[in-house]
């Protein structure tokens, strides 16, 4: 079940080639990741092989469940994003992908404008939906105006909660010390 790094990937069966790295570092903590085409399960040293075979399996059922809960997010998120379109912003206006993502921790939510794709902080998932619908409106609305002028800040504060939502942003911020430091005045903050 484990190959050696280097090794070519099993295209003769549905699961993903598997690299496992022992560690004598790591004492009691199994994680796995995907990178370049391959699952990495890190494991400590000491497992024998029979614990080995176990923990990968167990590994690749919680990669492919977490995997499969977040392409539903990412689903429903764009679905929110063209409903969001469609009623706030100019005709045609439209990302061309919208995730949520983990590794963000000093914004809410990025908009690569060259490329339309949008990006949502995972500490999102558990605000108020017209929150989520504030910032995923922000960033929609890079994909008509670039900067953060007049004609952006029209566009958002048409929003009817806008400035409640960037109040409780704002907050949340401010009680939350491993939050978003950028948010002291959401309204001005050129990045969201």
């Amino acid at each position: 079940m484990s190959a050696a790094p280097g090794t070519p990937p099993d295209t003769t069966s549905g699961t993903p080639p598997v690299e496992v790295r022992r560690s004598r570092r790591r004492t009691r903590t199994v994680s796995a990741y995907r990178r370049d085409g391959r699952v990495v399960v890190l494991i400590p040293d000491r497992f024998s092989r029979a614990e080995e075979q176990e923990w990968v399996a167990k590994m690749l059922g919680r990669l492919e469940r977490s995997e499969r809960r977040r392409h539903r997010g990412d689903d429903e998120l764009m679905t929110r994003a063209r409903q969001l379109c469609a009623t706030h912003l100019p005709a045609g206006t439209a990302p061309t992908s919208v995730r949520w993502v983990g590794t963000m921790t000093t914004r809410w939510a990025s908009c690569t404008t060259a490329t339309g794709e949008i990006r949502m902080s995972d500490r999102l998932r558990t605000m108020p939906a017209w929150v989520v619908d504030y910032v995923l409106l922000h960033e929609l609305a890079h994909l008509v105006e670039a900067n953060h002028g007049s004609r952006f800040w029209a566009l958002v504060n048409a929003y009817p909660r806008a400035e409640r939502a960037q109040g409780f942003l704002a907050g949340v911020s401010h009680a939350d010390a491993s939050g978003p430091s950028e948010l002291d005045d959401v309204g001005d903050d050129p990045d969201l």
